[in-house]
């Protein structure tokens, strides 16, 4: 049945629910005219239209003299009800900005609002009436009051009906520009300013959007009314314009009903309405943001939630959270973004053998998380394509939500039942960075669990010891070769090994890997690798930052092993001491580098290059460039490179100037270390791949899970410290110690951290996440502290005062270097 046929039948339905077949004898209890029919009102006859055309029930035939008597007394009472129809604007039945100014002059005039009110419910509770308003091609209020709805009985079905059924070429106007809109936002916003001051006009619009909102939701989910009239996104934008959205009268039932009818929108119509909301300024976009997270924030607080009634059952927070998601996306496009500069040696396509998880019908709980948001793609921007968004990521985070959602539960939701449960994995804009590395967690288990397994199968399948580890055997004196060698037969031989939990043993040592030899399994390597001597990468003295050196000799080989070691340690969740500028992490994701990404990993070329854009001088005849550079290889010697064919020959101009500083830039960040960078990614790719890692994590976020966050709370570790060997936290000996640390400056907070667990940096999660112990380690003396730092232990002697403990420990912080304490 096509859509005209379908509005027919629906609206006989609806006469016949209000005004009945005419017949007294009617015996149909869908029929006004039945002796047991109980009256409904039109919103309610609305409903029971769409669920009787659904169900194909019984309709009556219109009774012939009900019909001519009804037409004959609206005749006759046309004339008589113009003149009232003027002065209580009955005949108002969408709004101008100039109409409204009418109807507050004359209600003031008479000190009496109740005129004013009536329209203003009559208009925002209808749909087709509300998306006709505030039109830009509308200046003259008169229209509305100098013409007459003949067919009113016509219009006041189709009122209540919830424009379901508006014409399909009224709003196809201005859809060549997607950002284009037929309402007068500016309009939209005077008049709120004059109507929010007024009390029963704030009434009347909080009850409108209680009555609209059902039916506008039923009109998305039944009757496709966007694609038949795309202005239908006007009435969101109309209604979106209130300022008064977060206050506690609509908080409880009119805003989330209005988010669950936004969130039934086509992912078509969220892209168009995030690009109108991208072209606002400031803080309207922020208004929208702090609107949709006040809603998820007293929702949450508002109810209790458990294993058994969770979060993502609730449809007001989950409606809000997808509608925030629209003024996230629309924060990015208002900032700065940068959608090129993307590898294009992305290798996602699927292996077409069939694999032992779907052959055992698991492949959904080991599946590749999703690739790409649906409104993500209709957009065509990512967050990593983000270089400033307009309001911070931060600001999208709500901690009320990020304390009640259970991971484990959503991230079973986001592997396995995507297409019926909520996962707020889908929206990680609105996740903290811990939270979602328990999702990440979880992933990472069930991976080695799944390996495990698989080789048990395999392993009895074919009379083999089963190996259910990833293990290392490596000589502490050739680590590097050893690892190398290891890694390298596992990648090519079974690279899924690679999922299985790290177990590291040092040759001739005892010991059982719990996580602590792992952790100096990965600094050692770390600290030969990033050797300066060896020359595999070079180190900046200002920043403190490491950057692939491009002259280097090593073969791709030890780039591949940093990138195993950086994914191994994500995967087996493990914080590194590395020292990457940003750029790293964006390009692991998947972005070239760019010139602005010189400021931190280059930051004195950075300046000169700016310096050169600046430049207000004849740039040719001052600067003397050419499009030829120079640097120095790894024994200092100057190497040439033209940036273009025969660059030598090219003077960098005013008008070439940019040209020439991308094309520096892509050289010194891209060109010159493919060779390393490549093989870095593949080592990294090699564990991470199948993880959700790309899709949940932003390149700061990646560097915290690696590196760890550079917020240090101490007072925090204190709380979670354990201790050992006859000390407690009531020990003199403890409580000066405590006191000590928290009179260190920054610096030497820093140094302490590094001396003890290996990194100056506090785990995902901060310090208290870190299990530190202090263990007594003989009585006073003169010998210094002493750590372990794959096992975050501090052997601290029992000094006989606090002046003393003080000395000895920023002693031994300050001097100890490497892995030498112990």
């Amino acid at each position: 049945m096509n859509r005209a046929a379908a509005k027919h039948l629906i609206e006989r339905y609806f006469r016949q629910l209000t005004d009945g077949c005419g017949n007294g004898a009617c015996t149909n209890e869908f029929c006004a005219s039945c002796c047991d029919f109980r009256p409904l009102d039109n919103n309610a006859a609305a409903a029971k239209a769409l669920e009787l055309f659904k169900i194909n029930a019984k309709l009556c035939n219109p009774n012939p003299s009900k019909k001519d008597s009804d037409s004959s007394a609206n005749e006759n009472s046309l004339l008589d009800s113009k003149m009232s129809d003027r002065e209580n604007f009955s005949d108002v039945h969408h709004l101008t900005e100039n109409t409204v100014c009418t109807l507050l002059s004359s209600c003031e005039e008479e000190g009496d609002y109740s005129a004013l009110v009536r329209v203003i419910g009559r208009v925002f509770s209808n749909a087709e009436s509300l998306m006709k308003s505030f039109r830009k091609d509308e200046h003259n209020a008169t229209e509305n009051l100098d013409s007459t709805d003949v067919d009113k009985q016509s219009e006041e079905t189709s009122e209540a009906m919830g424009a379901s059924s508006a014409a399909a070429g009224e709003g196809a106007s201005n859809m060549s520009d997607p950002c284009e809109v037929t309402v007068d936002i500016c309009a939209v916003r005077r008049v709120y300013d004059r109507l929010l001051t007024i009390d029963q006009v704030e009434a009347a619009l909080v009850n409108a959007i209680i009555y609209l909102t059902p039916n506008m939701e039923l009109d998305l989910e039944y009757l496709d009314v966007y694609d038949t009239n795309p202005d239908y996104l006007n009435i969101f934008i109309i209604v979106m314009e209130n300022s008064n959205l977060h206050s506690p009268e609509y908080l409880e039932v009119a805003l989330p009903q209005f988010c669950k009818a936004m969130s039934k929108l086509p992912v078509a119509a969220l892209a168009r309405l995030s690009r109108v909301w991208s072209k606002y300024d400031l803080p309207h976009i922020r208004r929208m943001m702090e609107t949709f997270q006040q809603l998820i924030t007293f929702t949450v607080v508002s109810n209790e939630y458990d294993g058994e009634n969770l979060v993502n059952d609730d449809e007001t927070v989950v409606a809000a959270t997808q509608c925030l998601k629209v003024v996230f996306y629309a924060s990015i496009q208002a900032g700065d973004v940068n959608v090129e500069h993307n590898d294009d040696d992305e290798d996602d396509s699927e292996s077409d053998e069939l694999t032992l998880h779907e052959m055992l019908g698991e492949e959904q709980l080991y599946k590749k998380g999703p690739r790409v948001d649906p409104l993500e793609k209709e957009l065509g921007v990512r967050p990593l394509d983000s270089i400033k968004p307009l309001i911070p990521f931060e600001d999208f985070i709500n901690e009320s939500l990020n304390e009640v959602v259970e991971m484990d539960k959503d991230f079973t939701f986001f592997k396995v039942n995507a297409e019926t449960k909520f996962s707020f994995q889908t929206c990680p804009f609105i996740l903290n960075v811990v939270t979602k590395n328990q999702g990440l967690y979880y992933d990472n288990r069930i991976r080695m669990y799944s390996e495990r397994r698989l080789t048990a199968l395999y392993s009895m399948v074919q009379g083999q010891q089963p190996n259910p580890y990833l293990k290392l055997k490596v000589r502490r004196d050739h680590i590097i070769d050893d690892a190398l060698v290891r890694l390298e037969m596992i990648s090519m031989e079974n690279p899924s090994d690679l999922k299985k939990q790290l177990f590291v043993e040092f040759e001739g040592e005892q010991g059982v890997d719990e996580g602590g030899v792992s952790k100096e399994f990965f600094q050692l390597v770390l600290e030969e690798i990033f050797n300066p001597d060896i020359g595999m990468f070079t180190y900046d003295d200002e920043t403190k930052l490491f950057w692939f050196n491009s002259s280097s000799l090593e073969n791709e080989a030890q780039y591949t092993l940093v990138g195993l070691v950086l994914g191994l340690a994500i995967y087996n969740n493990c914080i590194l001491d590395v020292h990457f500028p940003m750029v790293v992490y964006r390009k692991l994701l998947g972005k070239k580098g760019t010139y602005l990404d010189l400021s931190d990993s280059h930051p004195a070329l950075f300046q000169s290059l700016k310096e050169l854009l600046e430049y207000t001088g004849n740039v040719e005849t001052d600067m003397m460039l050419t499009f030829q550079i120079s640097h120095t290889d790894l024994f200092g010697s100057p190497v040439l490179h033209d940036l273009k064919e025969d660059g030598e020959q090219i003077p960098v101009t005013k008008e070439n100037r940019q040209e020439f500083v991308d094309l520096y830039t892509d050289y010194i960040l891209n060109t010159s270390v493919e060779r390393q960078f490549k093989a870095f990614k593949k080592g990294f790719q090699m564990v991470t791949k199948e993880s959700p890692l790309k899709y949940l994590f932003r390149p700061e976020e990646v560097e915290m899970l690696i590196c760890g966050s550079r917020k240090l709370d101490f007072e925090a570790l204190e709380k979670t410290t354990d201790y050992d060997g006859g000390y407690s936290k009531d020990s003199q000996i403890i409580k000066d110690f405590w006191e000590t640390i928290h009179s260190f400056g920054e610096e030497q907070k820093r140094l302490f951290l590094q001396f003890t667990t290996g990194t100056d940096r506090a785990p995902v999660g901060g310090l208290g996440k870190l299990k530190m112990i202090i263990a007594k380690n003989g009585s006073d003396t003169d010998r210094l502290p002493t750590s372990h730092t794959c096992f975050n232990a501090l052997l601290l002697p029992e000094y006989s005062s606090k002046e003393k403990l003080k000395e000895r420990l920023l002693k031994a912080i300050t001097y100890a270097k490497g892995f030498g304490m112990l």
